[in-house]
This record gives C-alpha cells, structure tokens and sequence, in this order.
C-alpha cells in the first residue's frame, strides 16, 4: 500500500489559479544536488507515516474548500499503487494535480488515458541531452523516457506545464535557450530560481541564485521562443526529431 509522509491540508501556490491540498510520497529515482526536499527521498522513515483513511477523509471535508489535490514527493511515479490512490481521491469528486520528473511515460499514459489527472507538471532538469542532463539529475537518466514524457503532454490531453529550477552551475543562458527550442510548441516552461539552503549536495550552498531581474529577462526569452509560431507552424516538432534521434541511437 502506498505511504503519505506529509499532507498539506492548504496551498495557495501547488497548482496555478486553485487552492489545493497536498500529498507528499517518499523516495526518488534521482539525486539533484540542488534538491530541497532530499529528506524526504533519502530518509524518509524519519516521518510518520499519514494513514491514507484520515487524508481521504479529511480531504472529503476540505472538498466545499480546496479545489483539488496535488500529489508530490520524492516522485510519486516510482509507486505502483500511484493509480489506486488517485483513483480514491477522484471518487471523491476532487480534481489531481502530478508533479513528476517525468522518468515514467508509461504509467503517465495509464493515467491520462483512464482519465485520473486534471494537471501535469514535469520538471525538466536540463537541455535534453545526455551529459547536461546528468549533471542536473545527479546521475544516469534515461533521456528517451524523458522525452517520450514531454511528448505525451505536448499532445495536450491534460493541462500541463513544464518547469525547470535554475542553477548557476549548472544552467546558462545556452542551457535556457536551446531546451526552449527542444520544447518548441510547448504551452509553456516556467523558471524557477535556485534556493541554496540546505540542498542534498553539501557544496551547492556555495552557489549564488540568479538575481530576480536576470530570472525575469530569461523567463520572457523562453516564452518567446516557445511561442515562436514561425518556426513551429507547418513543421515536424523539435521532441519529435530528438525522439526519433534518441531511438535511431538506441536501436
């Protein structure tokens, strides 16, 4: 059965224009050494578990007040009784957001196809090719799902939305600029800035953020790029030519 470490019974900033509660499930498949939340995907047993009967009930007592739930971790994908527990909350009549890093289409298809998510946002840790996005993941990736992730969404099944967070060592203005170009077409990829504090790798304390203005000035690049119609319109996608790429290579 699947373990909730957190539940935040109230969020104003999980899932764009609703108020919504939050799940938190343990334990990852990456190690970004800029990750805030390592706790929860390296040692996890240090919280208690949240019995999943007194979230379900408490989210039918939130459901005149949150509009949805957002489901978030760790990376929630990695669990295979993710479709269950989603399947509970829908009963209820609440509406699901999925944060995920996008490592799993597969089960992202199961459950876009039966209908079980209203909201998807992907976190894309770099330019997608191999060695940037290594580095950002703080290990081997397999680049091919990631791609086959933000293809299934950029068919526009379910609102989605793509995020990357932002840090100085590992992402310049290149690394912004082309992944736009890779995601051309997409709805949109929002910058996050990068917070030293308390990162899982020790030394990205040392890293200074980007200044805000800098954040800002890149954030209207990238949705220009990314909206650039010219360059879309009448042609073959640029994931679709790295997916084909990345299949090619592989097989």
């Amino acid at each position: 059965m699947i373990r909730i470490k957190g539940f935040l019974e109230t969020s104003f900033v999980d899932w764009p224009g609703r108020i919504c509660a939050v799940l938190f499930l343990p334990y990852c498949n990456f190690r970004c050494p800029y990750c805030h939340n390592h706790d929860l995907v390296l040692e996890p047993e240090q919280y208690e578990d949240v019995p999943l009967d007194f979230a379900l009930r408490r989210l039918g007592e939130l459901s005149g007040w949150v509009d949805g739930v957002c489901i978030t971790g760790g990376e929630p994908t990695i669990h295979p009784d993710l479709p269950s527990l989603i399947r509970d909350i829908k009963e209820r009549g609440m509406a699901v957001k999925l944060d995920t890093n996008g490592s799993h289409p597969d089960l992202l298809r199961k459950l876009m196809d039966e209908g079980l998510l209203d909201y998807v946002a992907m976190d894309v840790k770099a330019p997608l090719e191999e060695v940037s996005y290594r580095r950002a993941a703080g290990g081997a990736v397999n680049l091919e799902r990631i791609k086959e992730s933000i293809a299934l969404l950029m068919e526009g099944k379910v609102e989605y939305q793509f995020r990357i967070t932002v840090v100085p060592s590992l992402h310049k203005e290149g690394d912004l600029r082309r992944l736009a170009h890779q995601l051309q077409g997409a709805r949109g990829l929002t910058l996050q800035n990068y917070n030293p504090q308390d990162p899982l790798d020790p030394s990205f304390r040392e890293v200074r953020p980007y200044d805000d203005e800098w954040i800002k000035r890149m954030q209207q690049e990238v949705s220009r790029i990314l909206q650039d119609g010219e360059k879309a319109r009448g042609k073959e996608l640029p994931i679709s030519s790295l997916l084909k790429r990345t299949r090619a290579q592989t097989g």
